[in-house]
């Protein structure tokens, strides 16, 4: 009797703490919903997007305008301010810091035909898949203007060429109102029908849509997919009317035309003409040396004359053998 006892007094404690611990987990269950929605009733009295979002529903209900444009709209306000931090007017936010991108492409044409494809500007929304619009270089000028769609937004910008060196490299800095892109880009000759290009962009982001963008990288996806693009056109396009692509040849330092196209193109083609006659004239020196002016055939002739000279006593000495022969006879 005293072990069924001491048996049943154990399991009435165990029932005890199971029943205390169903009631603990049913207390926690029902204080985190609780909290749950008191953070919601707390981001809807500060204003926060899902606050935002029910004010924005009920103005555009009440203006007879509709409550899902309204909410988006609300909502889209409360994302802005948790960036910016609530500030209004100054379009700064916590988002300062750039994008930092990095790429290189090796091209299957020589480095005359890659940089002269790159500098046709007004060529790249042609073969890119958000490049809009892009200026062509001039004379007057080392600025040209842009136009992109980056993440779900359109971005316009100017950029200023800093230096850039025909067949080399290209630095620029940029200014836009909703983000810009400065950076540089170079050429080098891996081998005579090869060239690696390397692309090193910091994109400086700006507004709700760049910010945002910013948190995903996705300026750096785009950049990444549209340069891909470089290599298809050229390997595809540009390879096969080179002599048509003319792009720019000239030379800016520190943001100043030092050397205009029309310039650049004139110099290279004397410089080509003074290759060529040097060429010409070396193979002329070459030739002479070889005695295709007349001088080797002076001495084929001499050295045929002595080979005759040589061949000479030969036929002497067989005369010579032919009289003691002669004499054999008579005497026989």
């Amino acid at each position: 009797m005293a072990s069924k006892t001491e048996g049943m007094d154990k399991l009435k404690d165990v029932g005890q703490e199971l029943l205390q611990n169903l009631g603990k987990k049913a207390f926690e269950t029902a204080n985190d919903k609780l909290s749950g929605a008191t953070d919601k009733l707390t981001d809807i009295g500060n204003g926060g997007p899902v606050g935002k979002a029910v004010a924005g529903a009920g103005e555009a209900k009440l203006e007879g305008d509709s409550p899902v444009m309204g909410g988006i709209k609300g909502a889209a306000s409360g994302i802005k301010d948790k960036i910016t931090g609530g500030k209004k007017g100054s379009g700064k936010g916590t988002a300062k810091k750039p994008v930092n991108i990095y790429e290189t492409v090796d091209v299957g044409v020589p480095v005359k035909i890659a940089y002269n494809q790159w500098t046709e500007y007004e060529a790249f929304p042609k073969f890119t898949r958000k490049v809009e619009k892009a200026s062509a270089q001039g004379d007057k000028s080392p600025e040209t203007s842009w136009g992109a769609k980056i993440f779900l937004s359109h971005r316009e910008w100017k950029a200023t060429t800093v230096e850039q060196v025909p067949d080399e490299r290209i630095v620029w800095v940029a200014e836009g109102a909703k983000g810009y892109p400065n950076g540089s880009v170079t050429f080098s000759e891996i081998a005579p029908s090869m060239t690696r290009v390397v692309l090193v962009i910091e994109y400086h982001p700006k507004g709700l849509f760049e910010k945002t963008g910013n948190i995903w990288r996705a300026q750096g996806r785009r950049v990444r997919s549209d340069f891909k693009q470089f290599p298809r056109h050229v390997m595809t396009r540009t390879i096969l009317h080179a002599d048509e692509v003319e792009g720019w040849r000239g030379t800016i330092h520190e943001k100043e035309i030092v050397e205009t196209h029309e310039d650049a193109l004139a110099r290279e083609q004397e410089e080509e003409e003074q290759e060529q006659a040097e060429s010409e004239e070396s193979e002329g020196d070459y030739d002479e040396a070889e005695g295709e002016d007349g001088s080797e055939g002076e001495d084929e002739e001499e050295y045929e004359e002595e080979e005759d000279e040589d061949e000479e006593p030969e036929e002497d000495e067989e005369e010579v053998e032919e009289e003691p022969r002669k004499r054999r006879r008579r005497a026989s």
